[in-house]
């Protein structure tokens, strides 16, 4: 198997992507890695293996750049390359932490969408106080979505639950403002009824409140909403452990208990650390496409290095080209 990096995407590229590449290999024998870049640059932090090569490129996309323009533009940027490689074959996966709205486009235009599929989504593993986690898609590919869509992306997420996360049937929700039936505007209406009337272990609404109580293991909303909720819950994250870090660390008092908690507090991180859970897939393409959290460290990398192997062994692309033709999906 053989998955392509952009290793000049992210906060803390080629560094992170060259070492969470070459932890990647150490634990999986049977990959091969292609790391996309600057190659002087990356060399600075590679390791020789001879599962590990390098496809050499200059031009990069900026978090600035405008996504659709930049993807037409830089053909041989290090992101485009990567989804290009993915299109021919000459590679099973690819994952960038760079640019989302480029890698979405690289990921439209270049790799392609499954026939069938209307509109693609990208989907996060969340955490849940359980540690379990639940996936939401969709978190911005698609601002605005029909019932069919909803749908469509219920189907994915269900198969990527079961077939990734090992959940047999799946836990479905729909996110709305309220559990009963008849909550919601028009598209959770009728999305609801589309959902209930559908082949998935289908729970009903949910709320957002309850989204970290593992509610569901698959919630469904438009990509508007879903974006909301993702930055809401990374940010009250971020400011819980900056509140708790500045109580701990006040005075003297306060420090020698920040001692004592420090082991649970971590493993309290850790729960809470979506990118323990890999990247954000775009589900609707050819082939698995990860987008990695910007700031990913190499842990976070080879998380989602192992999110795509997983996805390319269960054959996750095929088996949702499969469903949505059996289940009459599609334009």
């Amino acid at each position: 198997m053989k998955i392509i990096i952009d290793a000049m995407g992210g906060d803390h590229a080629p560094k992170a992507p060259v070492e969470g590449a070459m932890k990647a290999v150490k634990a999986f024998p049977d990959l091969e890695i292609v790391l996309v870049g600057n190659e002087q640059e990356i060399k600075k932090h590679l390791e020789y293996n001879d599962r590990i090569s390098i496809l050499h490129t200059e031009e990069t996309i900026l978090p600035t750049d405008e996504p659709v323009r930049a993807v037409r533009r830089k053909k041989n940027a290090s992101m485009v390359l990567a989804a290009q490689a993915v299109s021919d074959g000459q590679a099973d996966a690819c994952i960038s932490a760079g640019n989302t709205g480029a890698l979405m486009a690289s990921g439209l235009f270049v790799v392609g969408r499954i026939e069938g599929i209307e509109r693609p989504a990208l989907a996060p593993t969340l955490p849940t106080l359980e540690g379990d986690g639940f996936l939401l898609l969709d978190v911005g590919a698609n601002a605005d979505a029909r019932p069919e869509h909803l749908l469509q992306f219920a189907i994915m997420g269900s198969i990527y639950a079961e077939k990734v996360r090992g959940i047999n049937r799946p836990r479905l929700g729909l996110l709305n403002i309220g559990t009963e039936d008849k909550k919601g505007n028009e598209l959770t209406k009728a999305a609801f009824t589309l959902l209930k009337e559908a082949d998935l272990n289908f729970v009903g609404n949910v709320e957002a409140r309850d989204l970290l109580e593992g509610v569901a293991d698959v919630v469904v909303t438009d990509g508007f909403t879903g974006n909301m909720v993702l930055k809401t819950v990374e940010g009250t994250a971020l400011s819980i452990f900056k509140m708790l870090k500045e109580a701990l660390t006040s005075n003297f008092k306060s420090k020698l208990a920040a001692a004592v908690l420090k082991p649970e507090l971590v493993k309290i991180k850790n729960k809470l650390d979506y990118s323990e859970y890999g990247g954000a897939g775009l589900f609707g393409l050819k082939a698995p496409v990860i987008k990695a959290h910007g700031s990913s460290d190499a842990n976070a990398i080879f998380n989602a290095i192992r999110q795509a192997k997983i996805m390319v062994e269960h054959k996750v692309a095929d088996t949702i080209r499969e469903s949505i033709s059996k289940n009459g999906q599609g334009e």
